[in-house]
């Protein structure tokens, strides 16, 4: 009986292995791997394909540490590592080849594969607890070696490549430099024209540029992971670009550029693929080291809309929130919420919206390449120890529009500029600036300070500084801490200037007007 009953349960074990053996999973210890260090690119890429063939599986990274080249994921593919798993990407140039389609600062080219690349395929996962590493230090020194050379140098077989396969790529003038260095590092993972992604709970750290890159991607969704990029040239952390349906959630980031940007392509090739990027949500994650918290464009030809920004922190960027646009970009940014965000330790500004990135424009007529900033709001924000508390620098021929701030506190060295922009809109907003005015406001119309303050207000210094400025309602202020001047008032084009239901009686001055203001441009 007892040698029945063995038997029967061995032959249950034997049963189950089998199964488990058969259930889509392979081990990559038993494909042809190793987890001794030694490159297994073959390997790798074999057991993809084997999976791949019997309609999708799950490749398995025990612990231990592996080096691949740049590997090509197919449709209903997992990478899964599993805690104590390292999996290090080639630094080896030639590990990257042959070039393959992908978008690069949101120019179509063809270049270095992608360290995980995807093209038209559904059904995509990387997870587990494990590390992947770019080992991108490498990529790093040659674009440094590129860029600091004195004089022309002998182009690269990797140059001539690149000449060779994009005859004819049409850039703006501006970009010349950049495409001049005919050298582009691959994205750490980018997905092109792909549906359905899941990036979840594992570590990225060293990517040559680009970290976490869906182009053209519709259903993507990245949680639980974090990236750790050094000071390094352009190492943003996850850049969704001309995406529908983006999930970003619960993510510890710090690197050498943005932390979380949205972008749709740049110029008359972002335009030319018009794929904006729309249905956003981010939330829950924590931004340490980066040029921004979570930023939109500059890449943002295709428009960039509806997007929830909620529940973050960012303590030592650069930037908080930030969107940024040039003359010549066209798109339409719109329709985006921010809300619930903590900010400290920042080293510009807390919050920007900007159409003057990357060059000095002059006035244009009103064309596709006009961008356009409108319907934003945010609201629920704290901000310490920041440079400036926010700024909004439209375009004479496109201001930016329909913007409100709700429920904002901020101490720092500046306030609120604003300038160039029509219907804005504060409410129950303080800024602490240790240096000028709380509030600047000039060329705009059709705003509302509705219950501003500083609680350290400068003597001789107003909180709330105008110029040119027109339709405006001042309402339900009442200062609390002894205030020597509230308003200055200047510029010829000022005029419906109101206040009502406010409390003076801790002000010396209300308005201080200056000589070529009109009599009856503020009533009181």
């Amino acid at each position: 009986m007892k040698i029945k009953n063995i038997l029967i349960i061995l032959s249950f074990i034997l049963g189950f292995n089998t199964a488990f053996a058969n259930d889509g999973w392979l081990n990559i210890l038993n494909e042809g791997g190793n987890n001794k260090g030694i490159k297994c690119t073959e390997a790798i890429q074999n057991a993809i394909e084997k999976a791949s063939k019997n309609g999708g599986g799950t490749i398995f990274f025990p612990a231990g540490e592996y080096l691949t080249g740049a590997l090509k994921l197919k449709s209903n593919i997992t990478i899964h590592l599993d805690s104590g798993a390292l999996l290090k990407f080639s630094d080896n140039f030639d590990d990257f080849l042959p070039y393959v389609e992908m978008r690069y600062e949101g120019l179509v080219m063809k270049s270095f594969s992608p360290l995980f690349y995807a093209k038209d395929v559904e059904n995509i996962t990387i997870k587990g607890r494990g590390v992947i590493d770019g080992q991108g230090k490498a990529w790093w020194n040659e674009v440094y070696r590129i860029e600091t050379a004195k004089g022309p140098i002998p182009l690269t077989k990797y140059q001539k490549m690149w000449e060779e396969q994009n005859q004819g790529i049409v850039y703006s003038d501006y970009y010349k430099r950049t495409i001049d260095k005919k050298f582009f590092r691959p994205s750490f993972f980018q997905a092109y024209n792909c549906k359905n992604i899941l990036i979840e709970g594992v570590t990225f750290q060293n990517s040559p540029f680009w970290t976490i890159n869906p182009e053209f991607c519709d259903n993507v969704t990245v949680t639980g992971i974090s990236i750790f990029n050094p000071h390094s040239p352009n190492t943003d952390g996850i850049n969704p670009s001309s995406c529908k349906n983006v999930h970003i959630s619960n993510c510890h980031i710090s690197v050498g550029d943005d932390c979380i940007t949205i972008k749709s392509g740049r110029d008359e090739d972002g335009r030319k693929y018009a794929r904006p990027t729309e249905n956003v949500t981010i939330t829950n994650c924590t931004m340490l080291s980066g040029h921004g918290g979570v930023v939109i464009g500059s890449e943002m030809s295709g428009g960039i809309k509806k997007v929830t920004i909620s529940n973050c922190v960012f303590d030592g960027t650069d930037r908080g929130i930030r969107i940024k646009a040039a003359r010549g970009r066209g798109g339409v940014v719109e329709e985006i919420r921010v809300d619930n965000i903590v900010m400290k330790n920042i080293k510009e500004e807390a919050i920007v919206l900007s159409l003057f990135y990357d060059k000095d424009t002059k006035v244009e007529p009103v064309t596709e390449k006009t961008p356009i900033f409108r319907n934003i709001h945010m609201s629920n924000i704290t901000g310490s120890n920041v440079n400036k508390a926010g700024l909004i620098l439209g375009i004479t021929e496109m201001p930016i529009q329909n913007i409100t701030f709700s429920n904002i506190n901020m101490e720092g060295k500046e306030g609120f500029t604003v300038n160039t922009a029509t219907d804005v809109e504060f409410h129950d907003v303080k800024v602490n600036a240790s240096i000028g005015s709380s509030f600047k406001i000039s060329d705009a119309k059709n705003i509302i300070l509705d219950n501003v303050s500083s609680s350290t207000p400068i003597k001789g210094v107003p909180v709330i500084k105008l110029e040119n400025v027109s339709n405006m309602m001042i309402n339900n202020n009442f200062p609390f801490n002894a205030t020597d001047i509230f308003i200055e008032a200047d510029g010829k084009e000022t005029k419906n200037v109101f206040l009502k239901n406010n409390v003076f009686n801790n002000v010396n001055t209300i308005v201080k007007k200056a000589k070529d203001l009109d009599k009856k441009a503020i009533t009181e």
